[in-house]
């Protein structure tokens, strides 16, 4: 590593982490003034809402990791220009373009420490917030949920839960569509009102069977079912769970279960390439603040200019992976598109500066020339 690139770290970095430190303090300020009231009349103690805070913190460096990186690059690229340091490399024979080469390579280190970060730790975190709100402040303890609309596949038969008590193995509403030994259609259906699960066989209760080759229907008090299906492997389950809570190889692992059972999974997918997308959002940030940059040397508008243009990505994306979500793009579409369209126009920019610079470079030599 030469002495610029060092220098460039070091300043870079120092920038970065009081950056991170000034939005993490202010994001951890409002969060407590926003649950404050929850707490307190939940009566924790400090120690809980302090762990609270701890292990949210790592979620909140993994949001607002892109921003940041985008106003600390700024700043000292134009601190720099603004103090002609730019102007003087160039004199001793460092053109921009060095520049230029470090900070691509620097972003796309720092996508990949934010993808691991964002998917390691950042999950874990989001998961032990959850469940101390959870439990703690909303006094949901995991062994008294009842879950809704649970599905889950056994051998030929496709099981539906209306509701579920895995911690009294019993629930109520179920339908199990069984399907033929070719699997081309289906054998029965059986639905009952209640039922109990028990190692290696379910009961139930009130049940009615039909028959969809020979429309016949029959009722039963009771029938019990060789359900393997243990109910408290779904203790922490929750329906209602945002999927971005999953780390990135989970989530595909669940992608691929549900596809196999025939689900829509284009809402999942589209998270799935989110995750990415959004750790190499630095990328994209560093390609705008080296591209603003060109444009003025006032540190106070590129600071402005990238504002609005952060806020500007965020809504782009906000729409692009809902729009992948209902299936009106394509899941890569939707989660890269905010990505693909910042990084042409700033690529765009980087380019028609240095054609300006080549062809200002060309006169100014041509003119030389003459002159001597």
């Amino acid at each position: 590593m030469t002495i610029l690139h060092r220098y460039l770290l070091r300043q870079n970095v120092f920038i970065l982490l009081v950056c991170l430190a000034v939005g993490v303090g202010a994001y951890l300020l409002a969060d407590l003034f926003d649950r404050l009231e929850n707490f307190l009349e939940a009566g924790l103690s400090a120690v809980t809402i302090l762990s609270y805070f701890l292990v949210k913190t790592p979620l909140i460096v993994s949001q607002i990791l892109p921003a940041v990186f985008l106003l600390a690059t700024v700043i000292q690229l134009s601190v720099m220009a603004r103090s002609r340091e730019q102007m003087a490399l160039q004199t001793g024979g460092i053109s921009f373009s060095r520049s230029v080469a470090f900070f691509v390579v620097y972003s796309l280190i720092w996508s990949v420490i934010q993808l691991l970060f964002s998917q390691l730790v950042g999950v874990y975190g989001e998961q032990q917030a959850s469940r101390i709100w959870k439990e703690e402040v909303r006094k949901t303890q995991l062994d008294k949920r009842v879950l809704s609309n649970v599905w889950f596949k056994e051998d030929r038969s496709l099981v539906k839960l209306d509701a579920a008590m895995p911690s009294r193995q019993s629930g109520t509403g179920i339908t199990i569509y069984v399907l033929s030994d070719g699997r081309l259609e289906w054998e029965k259906i059986i639905r009952g009102k209640e039922y109990e699960a028990f190692p290696g066989a379910w009961v139930l209760h009130d049940v009615e069977e039909w028959s969809p080759q020979s429309f016949a229907a029959q009722k039963h008090q009771t029938l019990t079912l060789p359900l393997r299906q243990d109910l408290k492997a779904f203790i922490a389950m929750d329906p209602h769970r945002d999927p971005t809570q999953l780390p990135l190889w989970q989530l595909g692992s669940v992608i691929e279960d549900l596809k196999s059972s025939g689900s829509n999974v284009e809402s999942l997918r589209t998270v799935w390439h989110m995750k990415l997308a959004y750790a190499f959002s630095l990328l994209v940030m560093g390609l705008i603040a080296l591209a603003l940059v060109t444009l003025f040397d006032n540190v106070y508008a590129n600071i402005a200019l990238a504002l609005v243009l952060t806020f500007s990505y965020y809504g782009l994306t906000i729409v692009c992976v809902s729009a992948g979500q209902k299936g009106f793009v394509s899941p890569m579409a939707g989660a890269w598109f905010g990505n693909v369209l910042f990084s042409v126009f700033a690529a765009g920019r980087l380019f028609w500066h240095f054609q300006e610079t080549g062809r200002a470079a060309t006169r100014t030599t041509l003119r030389a020339h003459v002159q001597t």
